[in-house]
């Protein structure tokens, strides 16, 4: 989908939250790394087309930086968390994710939960800073938003929107179990034939596939829990005063946005507050560096391949690295790597290392056909 019917999309469901004729206000509530970089696209375009976008911001923030040239303003809240705190945790928890066992359903996504309810007690810390700060809340209240749009993975905005008495949007890829989209969202999986996300399932499925698929379900819906939602629960209620729950405030967002493609997924139920926006962050192609281009064609019909690790790694041990490269220069097509590290003694001739890439213009389909 091109950029122009993207935002055309866009313009259309933020259109029944603003006065019509008027620029609206948006306040963001910002989540890290890729889901930042993939946010920024949708709020540079916003700007673009005469509305106001507010980021609201730790001092404490890695990839969210008000010091950039922007037309998105920020409002930034001190915090005692530090820059190092947030690299240290997100450090500890790539680690974890890359040691997670794959063995066994169980304990992988045991694991995946202890490391989603670290990142939620530091999410939750900085809510606290947000809604127990007085005078801040006081001015967004004066400010009088139009909307608040957040990442489903960042909890937190719901309870802003509620606080603020504004509707609430949602960006999201997908949550663990799709117990988010789910139980906050209504959206329905009928476990008989759609797979759960990361069970490795088709939607072509056997009997005991199904089976399996049920069971998986039920430990979804029983024992899973995406932030620690207890303490969420009871956090939320201590701030509004009647009882209340993360998901029962998560439920009254207007509009959740998918960042994939329809075609992608396997088919299922689906509602009309939700949708897909996948191909959003895509644009044309710049020409390479030109000794990158030449690498590049060198590899003839075998292609290249593109070897990242994301926004959140660009180093690792050199024997991990050692291991990487020996496997990459094994391989027929010539290898183009993101990494910023001591060059491994096992780097074969068909890999060149780079601190940075240009991705997009790297995996443009005409320079790969």
């Amino acid at each position: 989908m091109s950029m122009k019917w993207i935002s055309v999309l866009l313009l259309l469901q933020l259109s029944c939250y603003f006065s019509p004729g008027n620029g609206g206000k948006v306040l963001v509530w910002p989540t890290e790394y890729s889901h930042w970089i993939n946010m920024k696209i949708i709020l540079d375009e916003l700007v673009q087309r005469g509305h106001e976008v507010i980021v609201l911001t730790s001092s404490a923030s890695i990839l969210v930086d008000p010091n950039k040239a922007s037309a998105i303003k920020f409002e930034i809240y001190p915090t005692s968390l530090t820059k190092d705190d947030f690299e240290v945790l997100f450090r500890k928890l790539i680690d974890k994710w890359s040691y997670l066992p794959k063995d066994t359903f169980w304990t992988h996504f045991s694991l995946l939960q202890e490391i989603i309810w670290e990142y939620s007690d530091c999410i939750e810390k900085l809510c606290k800073e947000v809604v127990f700060n007085k005078k801040l809340l006081t001015k967004l209240q004066e400010s009088r938003f139009d909307l608040i749009f957040a990442d489903a993975v960042g909890p937190c905005s719901e309870l802003l929107a509620e606080l603020l008495k504004i509707p609430l949007m949602y960006s999201i890829r997908f949550s663990p179990g799709h117990r988010i989209e789910k139980y906050s969202g209504g959206l329905p999986f009928p476990p008989s034939y759609v797979p759960l996300v990361m069970s490795e399932l088709s939607d072509q499925m056997t009997f005991m596939e199904r089976v399996k698929n049920m069971i998986y379900v039920l430990y979804f819906d029983f024992w899973f829990q995406t932030f620690n939602e207890k303490r969420w629960d009871q956090f939320y209620t201590e701030v509004l005063g009647r009882p209340t729950t993360l998901s029962e405030l998560m439920r009254k967002a207007e509009m959740w946005l998918i960042r994939t493609y329809w075609d992608f997924e396997f088919p299922r139920p689906f509602l009309p507050h939700f949708e897909y926006i996948g191909g959003y962050h895509c644009k044309p192609a710049k020409p390479l560096p030109k000794e990158m281009e030449e690498f590049a064609q060198s590899s003839g019909e075998n292609g290249i391949v593109v070897f990242t690790l994301g926004s959140m790694i660009s180093n690792m041990t050199e024997e991990r690295a050692h291991v990487i490269a020996s496997a990459l220069a094994q391989i027929p097509q010539k290898v183009i790597w993101r990494f910023d590290g001591r060059k491994p003694d096992t780097l074969g001739p068909n890999t060149r290392l780079y601190k940075w890439i240009p991705q997009n213009d790297l995996l443009d389909i005409k320079r790969m056909l």
